[in-house]
């Protein structure tokens, strides 16, 4: 196997015997099938657009199946082959369809007459031989690039997944996804070209993110500064971690009036701000972090636990039998849920002890979202005009297990108190819980939501610039991101789409990033890796 997407990859080189996540190497080859066999796909999808054949099922299948290659989504060799196998039908579904419409239904490239093995095993020789660097004649700087755009459609998938289950869709987004995943066929495409198309998923993803906001808002309400308490409450208990707003909202439908109290962890905690979710009296708190300590936190926890995304590493014995998935994940052996019911998890944790004691903890503050912030917009443009804010940091981005990330708490405590701290996803439970004060009344650590709420940061900058009367680069606004996985890819790709400049990244850069690609990058964007806290501060504030 050869695996380099995420930011802990071996010696930050690559994983080639099994995945620092846990990923083995029959799902690792699996997985660059499915992509192979996606791209197969994507070939008719385009040319039925030509044609006036379009399929609102290939289209969200094509974003499910590439979710379930993110970093720790889906584990099960049986799943992913499964997701081979109806790629291939649902091509020559399609094919059939082109054909009776007069469209092209023959093309020369290998992957659009691909069959798939007549087994696991067999697939995975057929995945070994298309894996990432399975073609030595690709020069390093365009299949880096290629790799680049890649894993940023990775993350506007999984976006687009999760838009789409709320109801919010646009064509534009599926279209550009087939046309990334058909882009590494055509041979003539040169390190320009590959750039493009690279800021490009950086526009897609904008939008993706823009209609996942959308659909979370006008389904939940917009989020509002919220208190909740990270201790926690005698009785029976759920679980809920991932992205996935829906599936918390049916669990705590489906298990009102049962006596379970339902907790959030990692990525959910901002959907206590959410009024639609909020509302239920058993919904109460957040338990442990997003990944330190986190297989001691699930371990002990006293109840199911529901995952709805990619979260955390394979899980452990010591807590597999009470952990359930939804959505896109899988691993061997763990029971899913395919239907929106979520009894089995319901009846768990009925079954199992519960707390047996209420403890009492801090309490962290969320729900600054857009909507929140604009609403005080104009205390906070008096207080930059009269000097009682001087700076303002986005520590954002993905949280994981390997050493060097204390650099994120660290900034955040060093900051002066004259700056704001705006965060969101994941990598803010290194500091979520930081009491660093507050300006005017308006909290100093602002907590803006999930990683697909990089949408709220933005235009929250937007209205900044626009007060101010300046470009967002002109800003008193400095970015010191953290990234893990392949949403944060998508992400970076919309900042420099965007033009952001002078970005911070950390805790190492993309080992699929040439020398001559980071080259371009710097010179464009002056994106630059993170050093030490003090170092950072110092060059930054001056």
């Amino acid at each position: 196997m050869f695996c380099y997407q995420c930011e802990q990859t071996a010696k930050g080189e690559g994983c080639t015997k099994v995945g620092v996540c846990g990923k083995q190497p029959d799902v690792a080859a699996l997985q660059d099938l499915l992509i192979y066999a996606l791209r197969g796909l994507s070939l008719y999808a385009l040319e039925g657009r030509k044609v006036g054949v379009t399929s609102d099922e290939i289209n969200r299948f094509t974003c499910k199946a590439l979710f379930s290659t993110l970093t720790n989504v889906d584990f099960d060799p049986d799943r992913i082959a499964a997701l081979v196998q109806e790629t291939v039908a649902m091509r020559e579904q399609l094919k059939a369809q082109i054909g009776a419409a007069g469209g092209k239904t023959e093309f020369v490239d290998e992957p659009a007459h691909f069959q798939p093995g007549a087994n696991v095993e067999d697939m995975v020789k057929q995945g070994d031989g298309v894996g990432l660097k399975s073609d030595p004649d690709v020069n390093p700087d365009i299949l880096s690039l290629q790799h680049i755009l890649l894993f940023g459609i990775k993350g506007v998938a999984a976006y687009a997944d999760h838009a789409a289950i709320l109801g919010k869709e646009d064509d534009v987004v599926y279209h550009f996804l087939y046309e990334a995943l058909v882009a590494p066929l055509n041979k003539d495409l040169g390190m320009e070209d590959w750039v493009g198309l690279a800021l490009k998923c950086g526009e897609i993803n904008l939008r993706a993110m823009e209609l996942l906001d959308a659909g979370n808002t006008e389904t939940y309400g917009h989020p509002t500064p919220t208190k909740v308490p990270l201790g926690a409450k005698k009785g029976k208990a759920i679980l809920v971690s991932g992205h996935d707003l829906k599936d918390l909202a049916a669990v705590l439908q489906q298990s009102e009036g049962k006596g379970i109290n339902v907790y959030t962890h990692g990525e959910m905690l901002p959907t206590h701000g959410y009024p639609e979710l909020k509302k239920y009296d058993h919904f109460y708190g957040h338990y442990g972090t997003a990944w330190q300590n986190q297989a001691k936190e699930f371990a002990q926890f006293p109840g199911p636990i529901l995952m709805t995304t990619n979260c955390i590493q394979k899980p452990g014995k010591t807590y597999e039998d009470h952990i359930f998935t939804t959505g896109c994940v899988g691993w061997p052996g763990v029971p899913h849920i395919t239907n929106g019911d979520f009894t089995p998890v319901i009846e768990k944790a009925l079954a199992m002890q519960g707390f047996a004691e209420s403890s009492n903890g801090k309490e962290v503050m969320c729900g600054f979202g857009r909507s929140a912030v604009m609403s005080v917009a104009d205390k906070v443009i008096e207080a930059v005009k009269s000097g009682a804010i001087k700076h303002f940091f986005l520590v954002a981005g993905c949280d994981g297990a390997k050493p060097g990330r204390n650099y994120y708490s660290e900034f955040v405590e060093k900051t002066p108190k004259d700056s704001m701290v705006l965060t969101l996803a994941c990598g803010k439970f290194r500091f979520f819980d930081k009491d660093l004060g507050d300006i005017g009344g308006i909290p100093r650590l602002l907590d803006i939501g999930q990683c697909n709420d990089a949408y709220s940061a933005i235009q929250i900058a937007a209205a900044l610039a626009k007060a101010f009367d300046v470009e967002v680069n002109d800003l008193p606004l400095s970015m010191i991101l953290s990234w893990y996985e392949q949403k944060a890819c998508a992400i970076l790709l919309t900042l420099l789409y965007l033009g952001i400049k002078n970005i911070r990244l950390g805790p190492s850069l993309p080992a699929f990033i040439t020398p001559n690609v980071l080259d371009v990058l710097v010179k464009n964007f002056n994106i630059m890796p993170i050093s030490t806290p003090d170092e950072d501060l110092k060059a930054i504030l001056g």
